[in-house]
């Protein structure tokens, strides 16, 4: 079970982190891709960025430059530092994991095989 946390109320142009962690007694993530996505109200989940079991990452459009994705395995862990936060980056944020992913698909929710409970974030003023 993943458990995401971390989310707020933030100004414009601020930052926050958020966490994803595993229960000890869960499975390891170290083997599986971890990915972040995101929901705004009345809106589709979207990709926001992914870290593969071998550090690669990729991120969307939207956020790069902006958000940088890393992971801790010794923690079971994975975080996204977001920065320059805008209005628009207003969500609930997920985390979610994958064991097996095509690159050409880390953009795709179905693509994943279980998700966090969500943590959300207001950017406003």
């Amino acid at each position: 079970q993943l458990q995401a946390s971390g989310g707020g109320l933030v100004q414009p142009g601020g930052s926050l982190r958020l966490s994803c962690a595993a229960s000890a007694s869960d499975r390891t993530l170290r083997n599986y891709a971890m990915a972040w996505f995101r929901q705004a109200p009345g809106k589709e989940r979207t990709f926001v960025a992914i870290i593969t079991w071998d550090l690669a990452t990729y991120y969307g459009d939207s956020v790069k430059g902006r958000f940088t994705i890393s992971r801790d395995n010794a923690k079971n862990a994975v975080y996204l530092q977001m920065g320059r936060l805008k209005t628009e980056d207003t969500a609930v944020y997920y985390c979610a994991s994958a064991e097996f992913i095509h690159i050409n698909r880390v953009n795709r929710a179905s693509e994943y095989d279980y998700w966090g409970q969500g943590t959300l974030v207001t950017v406003s003023s």
